[in-house]
């Protein structure tokens, strides 16, 4: 099932998921899609496998710790938080050799702390693999060392209509 796609949310310089210039990284792209969900979207490539042919488990939670983490920005643009429980259920083998979609949403919100869901799925709509995180809501200076106004940034690419 497709979704029509509404924004797209910001990326960085060296972000190990969304960034622009790190060369080991998944180079992916935040979408908000209709229903209230966020939509992560990356081409893994063979450096990102754990077994030939399959995406590492741990590249699997980090992109569904991350499409979580994002999704407070849906509903507050200013939000910013890291996680302090993920819990990861691995269902089908994850492959390589096309686009991964990740679609993710805030479960429960409050002034502290925020939790969601996400899902890696496959091309036929089936789960591959499913998370639920808590994350604690801090100051973006209470996060991240340096400027980070430089290294965050509008994603101007042209948007796709819809995401899988």
């Amino acid at each position: 099932m497709t979704h029509a796609v509404l924004a797209a949310q910001n990326i960085s310089r060296m972000c190990m998921v969304c960034g622009t210039e790190n060369t080991a990284g998944l180079h992916a792209r935040f979408f908000e899609i209709e229903g209230g969900e966020l939509a992560c979207v990356f081409t893994p490539r063979e450096e990102h496998q754990g077994y030939p042919g399959r995406l590492h488990g741990g590249i699997a939670s980090t992109v569904l710790d991350e499409t979580i983490g994002r999704a407070i920005n849906l509903t507050d643009p200013d939000a910013w938080g890291v996680t302090v429980e993920l819990n990861v259920r691995y269902r089908q083998p994850v492959p390589l050799g096309g686009e991964i979609v990740v679609r993710g949403r805030i479960t429960k919100d409050s002034r502290r702390l925020f939790e969601g869901t996400a899902e890696i799925l496959l091309d036929d709509g089936t789960v591959a693999v499913e998370a639920a995180g808590k994350y604690l809501r801090l100051p973006i200076d209470k996060i991240a060392e340096g400027d980070f106004t430089s290294e965050w940034f509008t994603d101007d690419r042209p948007l796709p209509e819809t995401v899988g």
